[in-house]
């Protein structure tokens, strides 16, 4: 089968198209003929290098959803998921794959209504958003900041965040287009990267939900009002400084709340209760999802390019 690899840490040109043997489903999981794949922030940080550390290496197969019809059922596995099609989370790795494997426990059968496509672009990113929000304790009429909105987990909480009844939900991004995209998706003010601009926007912010990280993170807890919770659910910017908590203690009379998140911090049976009912949502069109490009899985460089240059507003999407 064609798979996408990672040849050599770095740059996009890094990634290399190779035929693999077909997975073998193991006791407990399923084989998916794919037809649609996501391509994720976290892909890109695994393709730098940056998380090498935690035992990623070259020729490392790349991909952390797909969605497809079950071809072929483990040991253990009821046989009446032959042919479904579903969604599904491989962990990170064994996703850009024409055939990839999953448990079938991170499987979830696809509403009728929704695409391969609209669900490998909601699937990963709308756990997240939905689960950050929730652990900062976010209520109706507060401020909420979601920086580096473009992606799908900020498309995503800034829907989330205005559905909930926030006072106001600004976001930071490159542009006017994508601000004004932005407001259509239920923003309320545009800021720009460095959380400039909108002169009518709030000075202050109760919850800031970041995807960016890196050296700037600390002039967005600056922002925070008193009492203030900020989650920091990805570092597609690089990690921030190391010193970064010095800005909390400097306003310790603020009480200010500093978190990471990841979604494998969730029970599983809440996964897949939130999944499903985001699933349901954007088949009905009560969630919105955006899907950047479709692309061949043979051209997974094009899309890491895209990425890495700002282009990409939603989800890049692979193809095989």
């Amino acid at each position: 089968m064609k798979a996408v690899v990672i040849r050599e840490f770095g740059n996009p040109d890094g990634l290399e198209v190779v035929d693999l043997p077909v997975p073998v489903p193991a006791p407990g999981q399923v084989r998916i003929t794919t037809e649609a794949i996501g391509v994720g922030g976290v892909d890109a940080v695994i393709r730098r290098g940056t998380l090498a550390a935690y035992g990623f290496r070259e020729g490392h197969l790349l991909g952390s959803e797909v969605a497809g019809e079950v071809t072929a059922v483990g040991e253990g596995v009821d046989a009446s998921w032959m042919g479904r099609r579903v969604w599904a989370f491989t962990g990170l790795s064994g996703g850009y794959a024409e055939q990839a494997v999953a448990s079938v426990e991170d499987v979830l059968v696809l509403p009728d209504g929704l695409t391969g496509a609209d669900a490998v672009t909601l699937g990963g990113s709308g756990v997240v958003a939905h689960f950050a929000l929730d652990r900062a304790r976010f209520a109706p009429g507060e401020t909420v900041l979601v920086r580096g909105a473009a992606g799908s987990i900020g498309i995503t909480a800034v829907q989330l965040a205005a559905k909930g009844g926030a006072g106001a939900v600004a976001v930071t991004t490159s542009s006017a287009e994508r601000g004004s995209r932005l407001r259509d998706l239920g923003a309320t003010h545009v800021l720009d990267r460095s959380g400039e601009g909108g002169s009518d926007a709030p000075a202050g912010f109760d919850v800031v939900i970041d995807v960016v990280g890196g050296p700037q993170l600390p002039l967005f807890l600056d922002k925070l009002n008193a009492n203030g919770r900020y989650v920091a659910v990805g570092v597609v910017g690089g990690q921030p400084p190391a010193d970064f908590g010095t800005r909390l203690m400097d306003a310790f009379r603020k009480s200010l709340s500093f978190a990471t998140f990841s979604s494998d911090t969730v029970l599983g049976s809440d996964r897949r209760s939130v999944r499903s009912s985001q699933f349901a949502d954007a088949a009905h069109g009560d969630l919105r999802t955006v899907v950047h490009e479709v692309l061949p899985l043979d051209r997974a460089v094009l899309a890491h390019r895209e990425m890495d240059a700002g282009k990409v507003f939603g989800r890049v999407v692979l193809a095989p």
